[in-house]
């Protein structure tokens, strides 16, 4: 449904996906600061007021609760590179994708993976796009429900 400016939900999720990205990447680099006090400061310098982030906020809760087995599912999944020698920003993009693969089963997988190759083309080098796409391909192998439509339940296992 379109908001006041003509933007429709999908653009908006994919402004919150870009704005959960953004926060992980940050987290990763300034670990310091509570969840909290890192959420407030991040979103006091949002362009839009943060009740527009709330799917947003959303995945970085999610991907902090689940940290351990999106971590573990990347590991797997990217065969021959160590965590540390994935560049960041992409770490950060696929920590977003993977939590919405394997927690979010109200959003079908081929939304979470064309939504990272996305913003890997906007954040990142040119040969990212395919290393997010063949990592997601390997969870997505993985998973046992449906890839193209949401389940009709709720949101998530």
């Amino acid at each position: 449904m379109p908001d006041s400016k003509g933007n429709s939900k999908i653009s908006g999720r994919h402004e919150n996906r870009i704005a959960a990205m953004q926060f992980v990447y940050m987290r990763e680099i300034n670990t310091g600061a509570s969840l909290e006090s890192a959420l407030a400061e991040f979103f006091s310098s949002a362009e839009k007021p943060r009740e527009f982030y709330g799917f947003a906020e959303e995945l970085i809760g999610g991907i902090e609760a689940h940290r351990d087995e999106i971590d573990s599912a990347i590991r797997a999944a990217a065969t021959n590179w160590s965590m540390d020698r994935i560049a960041k920003v992409d770490l950060a993009i696929l920590r977003v994708a993977v939590f919405e693969l394997l927690f979010r089963d109200d959003i079908p997988p081929v939304v979470s993976i064309n939504e990272a190759i996305d913003i890997s083309k906007s954040f990142s080098s040119g040969e990212s796009r395919r290393f997010v796409n063949g990592v997601l391909d390997a969870v997505k192998a993985g998973l046992t429900r449906p890839l193209r439509t949401p389940n009709k339940g709720g949101g998530g296992r």
